[in-house]
Formats: C-alpha cells, structure tokens, sequence
C-alpha cells in the first residue's frame, strides 16, 4: 500500500510543478505585454520561481520514487 501512495505522491508532484510552472509562465507573459520596460525585472523572477518550484518537485518526486523501492 506504500508504494501505490508513493506512486501517486510522486504523480501528484509532477502535475503540480508542470500547473505551477505554466501559472508562472501564463502571469508572466501577461506582465510582460503590460509593461514592456519591466521585462528583465519580470522574467528574471519568473526564472527564479520557476526554478524553486522545480527544486521542491524533485525531493517530491524523489521521496514517492524511495516510497516505492523501499520493502
């Protein structure tokens, strides 16, 4: 039973990071066609974000894969 929750933890990991980072994506473009002068500012933050978000993904995606292997 661990390792079917460690296989859906680690679904579920991956699906939030790709939402998450589509959001970051999505908002940033839409700042961007705002306020043209702000893109460096912009897309450096979105950079950032997105990178963390992608960070924590990983040690989830990590933790349900060990779920999974473990005995």
């Amino acid at each position: 039973m661990a390792q079917f929750g460690g296989a859906v933890g680690a679904g579920l990991a991956a699906i939030g990071a790709g939402i998450g980072i589509g959001l970051i994506g999505k908002g940033a473009v839409e700042s961007i066609a705002r306020q043209p002068e702000a893109t460096g500012d912009i897309r450096a933050n979105m950079i950032l974000t997105a990178a963390l978000i992608e960070g924590v993904a990983l040690f989830a995606v990590i933790a349900g894969l060990l779920a999974v292997l473990s005995k």
